[in-house]
């Protein structure tokens, strides 16, 4: 069982995820990291929320920032969105993961900020 999903749209946004990783790992919590692109491999996407028995998904996404309200739309448990600086200083993609429209929620934290993506999700799981 994985407590804990991080998910990332491509290889480029790893550096965010190793640093969510790493406050996970000094948790102690287990966690799962995949990269699945909510434009490229949607169909791939949809299998993996499905039958993920994560409590909670970090979704870290740069550009137009899809990914973590995909995961929103395709399942009921908790989502953090950490937006990533690349076009506008990450601008775009922290715009895209607030503007969540109503019963689609998506929490979402600093841009390029994955420890705190971590940290949230440890409060929602009750470990911290």
């Amino acid at each position: 069982m994985v407590t804990i999903a991080i998910l990332i749209g491509s290889e480029s946004d790893r550096h965010i995820a190793d640093r969510t990783a790493k406050v996970l790992d000094n948790a102690g919590i287990n966690y799962e990291l995949q990269v699945i692109s909510a434009h490229r491999n949607p169909q791939e996407l949809e299998e993996y929320i499905l039958r993920s028995d994560a409590a909670v998904f970090i979704a870290i996404a740069g550009l137009s920032a899809a990914l973590p309200g995909v995961i929103a739309s395709r399942t009921r448990k908790p989502v953090i969105g950490v937006p990533v600086s690349s076009k506008l200083g990450g601008l775009d993609a922290l715009l895209s993961i607030v503007q969540m429209p109503k019963g689609v929620p998506v929490a979402c934290v600093g841009i390029d900020n994955g420890e705190n993506a971590a940290y949230l999700a440890l409060r929602i799981i009750g470990k911290n």
